[in-house]
């Protein structure tokens, strides 16, 4: 070795023994005996803490040298570890680090299917664990800011993509799903941590950092809050970032719902962060505090224990004033600790896993990376093909055969490109539409390509081929350069709600379509489009989200007939704007989502074709009477009538038919995604539960399940729902949160 002498080898030599002595010592602090119980543990740990070392541990990865701590921070993974992309999420002058990158939430929401959501978040889990145990640069986390829970009640909202959906029995069952997936089976050591965003109502973007979202107590616990109480108390959860906005008229971050309900009762005794910058939004956008050392004392007393801003001069303040005490971040500090506990940070030692950790193993051997191994290329083909969703299918236009094809022509701006969304990571690869299609054909097949910015060059090129493939839809981010820009009025992001949801490219289909009637509709997008003239001219149309790394190949799969689609709508899709609430309506009761919204949309919640026909031919109940604390088992009977095996979702409805309050006109309440070959006949079992009947007593402060007739209704939409079945509840019950 180069530069080597006896005095640097005494140095070294020092510096082990110091480091060795520090580490030995800290094993013996009764905070690092796994044997302990947690509460223990976490006592003595605060007990060795000052203040200082206390107020670091709310921000970033903190470290307490001294003590031989290094503890993990946080990062996104709303549809794969994101330590790259557009976002940056590697750090600024960091080489991106690739990571099986999937369709966006909304995609992962069209599949309906939560046993793919399980395989997704633990593929998720691990890479996140690989990287953080691999890497010795701080780089990566444990604790993921994922799934995004917010309902996506409006199809104006710029973030919606990040939604899987409007329906809150849906959401939150597709949430638990990628939460068991990323916490792992055993509740007491995780392989991740899940943290939900955004808590709560945070659906819309314009004004979001000031504005109020005011609805009544009813659609707090109905509907508003519904997936994030089944994250915590089904899927484990135990972590949350409270959102930007106020309700009614209280920021949410400083909202004692935080602790009044979320705490006492959901039981989330873990992490409450805050949203980027929002401890400085309390001053100048709500306007609550005359500056950050009162909003930050606020915020611990609220429950706050973790910022995602700067806040430790302001807190050291607050504490040296008097308007926070030790005692009050202790308590809060508690629940912060515990996630850690559960991630095994407490038994390592600067950072090197525990020996009794589980996982502490991944990332440390010489095995392949998880994004590079077949079965994450698999998963991923595998998602996007589940997530697509045959819109139209005129005279079985779709699938079509290849070996008839002689020149095919695909016309789009991004269909050479995967476009990938701010909360991604950076693929490992990625197929374009163009690349997939390229691939499904014979080699002596002509794929034309043109971009369509000159509509009547592409219509010239389509009116030469068999038939034309035209990919229209949005880009993620507005294909923008500065924050907040949005320059296309029907796209939206973060920060930008959409302005109109008429899809401008419609024009270059319309000419397309007008040079070759073999036009189909490839709609790559984030958001519903109101395509009424598509739907009412276009042969086929299809639709997927963006950001798969295997978004090509899952499409010409589906164009070709090799994959046959059963994706579902997740929001219900209008005809136009005319049909939409002012966007800061709140109150889904004057006509908002498939719930209450009487109008005939363009496409319902839960819509989806497929490439063979099923029959439903009747629905079971284990009893035709339910008490008011009981359950009824259900079974739904369905024949594959068509020539091809495929996925069906089977969508089971409620109605109440004599409530004595205002309820939704029809309320999902179980579905199955299950494969059927041709000829075959399955039988699909779900539970209907009393309690998932009940509606909120604001004035009782309880749930009530109401004596009363209710219809179960079944079906491959939520508006094909042809086998029905009346059930009596036989008796009230009334049951405390």
């Amino acid at each position: 070795m180069k530069n080597w002498s006896p005095g640097l080898a005494v140095v070294v030599m020092t510096a082990s023994i110091a480091f060795a002595g520090i580490a030995a010592q800290s094993q013996q602090y009764p905070f690092r005996d796994p044997n302990l119980p947690t509460e223990q543990r976490i006592t003595d740990l605060l007990s060795r803490l000052t203040a200082e070392e206390k107020i670091t541990l709310m921000s970033g990865a903190p470290k307490i040298p001294r003590l031989g701590l290094s503890f993990t921070g946080q990062v996104e993974g709303l549809h794969g570890l994101a330590l790259g992309g557009p976002g940056h999420w590697e750090g600024r002058g960091k080489q991106p680090l690739p990571t099986t990158t999937f369709p966006q939430e909304r995609g992962l929401g069209n599949t309906w299917d939560p046993e793919l959501m399980q395989k997704i978040g633990a593929l998720e889990g691990y890479e996140a664990r690989y990287y953080y145990q691999r890497l010795q640069d701080n780089r990566g986390g444990l604790v993921v800011r994922a799934p995004n829970v917010d309902l996506a009640r409006d199809p104006r909202w710029g973030r919606s993509e990040e939604s899987m959906g409007e329906d809150p029995y849906f959401v939150g069952t597709m949430t638990v799903a990628f939460q068991h997936g990323l916490q792992g089976p055993d509740p007491a050591h995780w392989q991740t941590a899940s943290l939900m965003k955004h808590f709560l109502a945070n659906e819309n973007e314009d004004t979001r950092d000031s504005s109020s979202s005011n609805f009544d107590e009813r659609l707090f616990r109905e509907y508003y809050s519904v997936p994030f109480r089944m994250g915590f108390e089904e899927g484990g959860s135990r972590g949350v970032m409270a959102a930007y906005n106020s309700w009614n008229g209280t920021p949410m971050m400083i909202h004692p719902i935080l602790k009044d309900i979320m705490i006492k009762e959901w039981g989330n005794n873990g992490i409450i962060c805050t949203d980027g910058g929002a401890l400085g939004l309390l001053i100048t956008a709500h306007k609550r505090f005359p500056d950050k050392e009162h909003g930050s004392a606020a915020a611990i007393k609220a429950g706050i224990n973790y910022f995602l801003d700067t806040y430790k001069e302001d807190l050291a303040k607050a504490l040296k004033d008097g308007l926070v005490t030790e005692a009050d971040m202790d308590s809060v500090l508690r629940g912060w600790l515990r996630a850690l506990v559960s991630l095994g940070q407490f038994d390592a030692v600067d950072g090197n896993p525990g020996p009794n950790d589980p996982y502490g193993k991944i990332g440390r051997d010489n095995t392949t990376p998880p994004y590079e191994r077949d079965s994450s290329t698999q998963l991923a083909r595998l998602a996007t093909e589940e997530s697509i969703v045959l819109l139209k299918n005129d005279h079985n236009t779709l699938p079509l055969d290849a070996s008839k094809l002689k020149t095919v022509a695909v016309i789009g701006q991004w269909a050479d490109q995967v476009l990938l969304d701010w909360y991604s990571g950076t693929p490992p690869y990625s197929i374009s539409a163009l690349q997939g299609i390229k691939e499904a054909v014979r080699p002596s097949t002509k794929v034309l390509f043109d971009k369509g910015t000159d509509p009547a060059a592409a219509a010239k090129l389509a009116a030469q081929a068999d038939v034309v493939i035209v990919v229209v839809g949005n880009h993620p981010y507005c294909n923008a350069t500065r924050w907040k820009q949005c320059d296309t009025p029907s796209n939206g992001r973060e920060a930008v709600d959409r302005k109109t949801i008429t899809l401008e490219e419609e024009a270059l289909v319309k000419q397309v379509f007008a040079a070759n009637p073999h036009t189909i509709e490839v709609l790559i997008s984030s958001f519903p489009y109101a395509i009424v003239w598509s739907q009412q001219n276009l042969p086929a149309i299809v639709h997927l989200t963006q950001n798969s790394q295997e978004l090509g190949h899952g499409l010409a799969d589906v164009l070709f007939g090799s994959y046959s689609p059963a994706g579902r709508l997740v929001q219900t899709w209008p005809t136009g704007d005319d049909q939409l609430l002012p966007i800061m309506d709140y109150d889904l009761t004057h006509g908002r989502t498939y719930l209450y919204d009487k109008k005939k949309p363009l496409y319902p919640f839960g819509f989806g074709l497929s490439y063979t026909t099923f029959v439903y031919q009747k629905l079971d109940t284990s009893a035709k009477q339910i008490a008011g604390d009981g359950q009824v088992e259900v079974t739904v009977h369905l024949k594959n009538t068509g020539s091809r095996a495929s996925d069906e979702v089977v969508q089971l409805y409620v109605q109440h038919l004599d409530s004595k309050v205002t309820r939704p006109q029809l309320e999902l309440k179980g579905f199955r995604r299950v494969h059927i070959e041709p000829g075959h006949t399955t039988e699909t079992k779900m539970t209907i539960k009393a309690r998932d009947l009940a509606y909120w007593d604001a004035a009782r402060h309880a749930w009530r399940v109401e004596k009363e007739p209710i219809s179960l209704l079944a079906g491959g939409s939520s508006d094909a729902l042809p086998v029905t079945v009346e059930v009596q509840v036989n008796k009230s019950f009334e049951y405390k949160p």
